[in-house]
């Protein structure tokens, strides 16, 4: 009897051993089987290593040309078959259409380099590599032509502007975070220049500009361009609220970070008219805040000192994003 007793207790210890065997082992395998997510959020100290991830369904690809990146990469294409200055690239196409993507990158490239493509290579002027300027190509004259150009009818003459005294820019930048990016404007060929000389010691200065892009994007609207802080040159318009002609429209006057260095008009009542209407909390000029061009600021600086004119010194108004060059 004692010993029926010794066999059946040695049989209870043996189950409960394995009963004990059995949830340890489904506890390593559930403890295992954690995402990234749940282990990143029980160990916080380990979330900004790179081998932790936030979320296990992020779908970015990193886009890069170089050391070049652009804020608006993105991995669909759109091919521009053939070359720009033999295949015609109708002008009701949309910029989304005429964005083409580099191949082996992903990075996008900006719409007039793609336009002008190696076409104007053997009249292209490089100050280094990635700053040059060259005349622009029958399909970017296409592009332009009714947006920032004025569509002009078979046998009229603008006496004002024509494309051969444009240039096509092409220039890098730093971003508003940090990262490099591929930059173009249009500009007269008196300041083309000028321009690459200055963008290229503003980007060795890293100084920040957050975009800048063809006008032609914004579909040749200035406010839509200051509105989202975009830096531009050329474009045929007059002054806001005026009959006379912008020195945009002779492609000799920039716009640099115009969100943050507003354009503004005093009422005889003393009140202030402000352009980008999103500006208003960059009007007073007292205040400390991040892209503010003033004396002191190195965009200032190289701008003057290539002999162009500052908006901010105007009396009338005020337009401190604003530089020109007239002679």
């Amino acid at each position: 009897m004692n010993l029926d007793k010794q066999k059946l207790i040695k049989m209870f210890a043996l189950l409960i051993g394995i009963v004990i065997v059995v949830w340890a082992l489904t506890q390593i395998f559930k403890n295992g089987s954690k995402s990234l997510s749940d282990y990143a959020l029980e160990n916080p100290e380990l979330q900004n290593q790179e081998t932790l991830v936030a979320s296990e369904e992020t779908t970015d690809v990193p886009s890069t040309n170089g050391d070049i990146t652009t804020k608006d990469a993105t991995s669909e294409s759109h091919d521009i078959s053939g070359n720009p200055d033999t295949d015609e690239i109708s002008v009701e196409s949309t910029q989304e259409n005429l964005q083409n993507v580099d191949e082996e990158t992903g990075t996008l490239l900006p719409i007039g380099g793609t336009l002008n493509g190696d076409s104007q290579i053997d009249e292209r002027v490089s100050y280094t590599e990635s700053f040059y300027y060259e005349p622009l190509s029958d399909n970017l004259r296409r592009y332009i032509t009714g947006v920032s150009f004025p569509e002009l009818s078979e046998n009229s003459e603008n006496s004002d502007i024509s494309y051969e005294e444009l240039r096509y820019v092409h220039i890098l930048h730093y971003d508003f975070d940090g990262k490099l990016a591929e930059g173009e404007l249009i500009c007269n060929m008196a300041i083309a220049q000028d321009l690459v000389e200055i963008f290229h010691e503003l980007y060795r200065n890293e100084y920040r500009i957050e975009k800048v892009k063809l006008i032609d994007e914004y579909d040749g609207d200035d406010n839509l361009s200051m509105a989202d802080n975009n830096t531009s040159c050329f474009n045929y318009r007059n002054v806001p609220e005026s009959t006379s002609l912008s020195k945009h429209a002779l492609g000799r006057a920039i716009d640099i970070n115009p969100l943050y260095n507003p354009y503004i008009t005093y009422n005889k009542d003393g009140c202030e008219n402000i352009l980008p209407e999103n500006a208003t909390d960059y009007a007073d000029r007292t205040k400390k805040f991040p892209y503010k061009i003033d004396e002191n600021d190195l965009c200032y600086k190289l701008f003057t000192e290539h002999g162009f004119v500052w908006g901010g010194n105007w009396n009338s108004c005020k337009d401190y994003q604003h530089f020109q060059k007239v002679n």
